[in-house]
C-alpha cells in the first residue's frame, strides 16, 4: 500500500444509486471505489490509490504529491 498520504473524501450514495458510501481522492482525478459502509469504501480506496499510482507509472504520468489541506 502507498506510503503518501492523500486526503479521501467519504460520503453516502443515494438510495437511488443503490446507497452505500462512496469514497474519493481529490488529489488524483477519477481516483474512487465504494462500498457498503464508510469503513469498506475507505479500505476499498487504498487498493484504488495503489492501481492508480501503478497505472500512472505505467503510462509514465507524474504522480500528485497530497495537498495539504487546511480545515
Amino acid at each position: 500500500m502507498t506510503q503518501l498520504s492523500y486526503a479521501v473524501i467519504v460520503e453516502p450514495l443515494p438510495e437511488a444509486e443503490g446507497g452505500g458510501f462512496l469514497a474519493s481522492v481529490p488529489d488524483l482525478p477519477g481516483c474512487m471505489s465504494d462500498g457498503e459502509t464508510p469503513e469498506k469504501a475507505l479500505l476499498a480506496v487504498y487498493v484504488a490509490i495503489d492501481d492508480w499510482m501503478s497505472e500512472a507509472r505505467r503510462l509514465g504520468r507524474a504522480i500528485p504529491h497530497p495537498t495539504k489541506r487546511v480545515a
